[in-house]
């Protein structure tokens, strides 16, 4: 059976499951999936979702840290309304330092959990995609740094290139337990990958 017909099938499953299940995105799975088999999203967890639009991770995140826990989704446009009391959305530009800032102003207390989807609108040069996916990726774990309680998890998206290396190293320095996820969710064919990092070393003074 051809390989393309399969994940041509595969995403046509997740995307009727989606919208069966009242998910925003099919990507809801690509975490769900990826909590499900290393846990580090559990009930009365403060997630902080970065590039949340149109919000099918905040979803997953919801339904993960149940009613006890707190959901803030930031993307550079409005998100659209959830039905959930537990959760916030923020207008805020994750390559901005003052976005930092905000967030923490939006937040009871520490993230244990920072989230980040965020891809670059793709120009089909590649070389300018991943160095673009990169550099969010790297802001996503600038932001995470500073507003991650010790001991709390990052879960990121990157473009497979000649520099993501760079970027999971970075992680390393920061993680204890780092490990690239490729959920089953995820298109076969794409170059995008996962980057979980467990286990914040609290460094910030």
């Amino acid at each position: 059976m051809p390989s393309a017909w399969v994940n041509e099938r595969k995403n046509e499953y997740y995307f009727k499951k989606a919208k069966k299940e009242k998910f925003r995105s099919r990507a809801s799975y690509k975490l769900l999936q990826a909590v499900k088999k290393y846990n580090f999203i559990k009930p009365g967890n403060l997630v902080v979702d970065l590039g949340a639009a149109p919000g099918g991770w905040t979803q997953a995140a919801l339904k993960l840290v149940e009613d006890s826990g707190f959901v803030l989704a930031v993307d550079i446009k409005p998100v659209d309304d959830f039905k959930e009391k537990n959760v916030q959305t923020i207008v805020g530009d994750i390559t901005d330092p003052e976005t930092s800032k905000t967030i923490l102003d939006a937040l009871p207390h520490s993230a244990d959990v920072v989230i980040s989807d965020v891809a670059p609108n793709v120009s089909g040069v590649w070389e300018l995609d991943h160095a673009r996916q990169i550099d969010l990726a790297t802001n996503s774990l600038k932001i995470a740094t500073k507003i991650l309680r010790p001991g709390g998890s990052f879960f990121v998206k990157a473009f497979q290139g000649r520099t993501t290396n760079h970027l999971v190293n970075d992680i390393k320095q920061q993680f204890s337990f780092v490990k690239l996820v490729k959920p089953k969710a995820s298109r076969s064919k794409s170059a995008e990958i996962y980057i979980l990092g467990k286990n914040f070393r609290l460094t910030r003074q």
